[in-house]
């Protein structure tokens, strides 16, 4: 059976049911169910790749994402999953490895296959020559996270720099003063924006930021490891706390502090960054930022799904730049001194 003789059994328009196929919402529910009834009582199954010829859709999308093992990334790609899912598309995953021309070399694999919009994750950096050949061909493209990307193309991001001055203005409510930074740099424009956060509060407060207790590291366990070890190391003087760029780099500034032979918080009181699920496994309980990854995801599979849709009913697409919060979890590795937010 075709979808024309579905149509005709159900005493609709060709079009209707093409519409309960590709844009259910947008069909009356009684309308909607009579079709679909008919639709799986005869077991007919959407020939994708026709319909992609005949409408120019192939009812896909593609997702680059830099790094597969990070469950930051799959957090933000089960996001755009859902929302895909919803709106009947398949999603095509390409791991770029932290390589940027196999970024590029997947969006071009992306291009080929004709898939209806692109999403990338915290891009390593498209030249201005290769987003102006996108842009020509009209391809909708969305970018989370921060990017160095120079194209005007529709964003979803979180205010990290505002995420960074909260929790420093909390560090310095709990009495520190004297406070360190273990930074990764994956990714960089991000941590550039926490560390810009961190230096406008401590200005703001009249506290002098002291360059040698910055310290880039490894975007992990080891690179705070090997870092507070470090710092401990070359300081002639203990740091009040030390705010990291990353839950991962906390715990290994945490094995460090406490092999050393300190206590957390009473001797170095410590921050992470992103909310990690052993963050509250830890002991003791690590005071870290919460980003909303998942709902990254679904704002920037939104975002696509609104372009592509105003793509196929030729309107002018404005280009949509969201920015979204994240929330302070207060627990006892800062060392305030009530209990309260260590439930989160």
């Amino acid at each position: 059976m075709n979808i024309k003789q579905i149509a005709e059994k159900a005493g609709v328009s060709v079009a209707t049911v093409s519409r309960v196929l590709n844009h259910p919402e947008s069909v009356a529910v009684k309308t909607r169910e009579k079709i679909q009834k008919i639709i799986d009582e005869e077991e007919y199954t959407p020939n994708w790749f026709a319909q992609g010829l005949n409408f120019n859709k192939t009812k896909t999308i593609g997702l680059v994402i830099p790094h597969t093992l990070n469950s930051t990334y799959m957090e933000i790609a089960n996001g755009v999953e859902e929302v895909a899912r919803q709106k009947g598309y398949i999603t095509f995953m390409c791991n770029m490895e932290g390589n940027p021309e196999l970024e590029k070399e997947y969006i071009d694999q992306l291009v080929n296959r004709k898939v209806d919009g692109i999403i990338l994750l915290y891009s390593l950096g498209l030249d201005d020559e290769y987003t102006e050949w996108i842009d020509e061909l009209d391809m909708p493209v969305v970018t989370i996270g921060e990017s160095k990307i120079k194209a005007d193309w529709d964003s979803v991001k979180v205010d990290n720099r505002a995420a960074m001055a909260e929790i420093t203005s909390y560090m310095l409510e709990c009495g520190h003063r004297r406070i360190g930074v273990l930074r990764g740099t994956d990714p960089e424009a991000e941590t550039m924006y926490m560390l810009q956060g961190f230096r406008n509060v401590m200005k703001a407060s009249g506290i002098r930021v002291e360059e040698k207790m910055i310290f880039d590291v490894g975007d992990n366990i080891e690179g705070g490891y090997i870092g507070m070890k470090k710092m401990i190391g070359v300081l002639p003087k203990l740091p009040d706390a030390v705010i990291t760029t990353g839950d991962e780099i906390a715990y290994g500034a945490m094995d460090a502090i406490k092999e050393m032979g300190y206590r957390i918080p009473e001797d170095i009181a410590i921050t992470g960054f992103g909310n990690d699920r052993m963050s509250t496994l830890v002991e003791p309980k690590l005071t870290t930022v919460e980003l909303p990854y998942r709902k990254m995801g679904i704002y920037g599979a939104r975002v696509l799904f609104d372009h592509i849709e105003e793509k196929e009913q030729k309107k002018k697409h404005v280009t949509r730049s969201i920015k979204l919060q994240a929330k302070s979890r207060i627990r006892k590795s800062c060392g305030h001194e009530g209990r309260i937010g260590e439930m989160f």
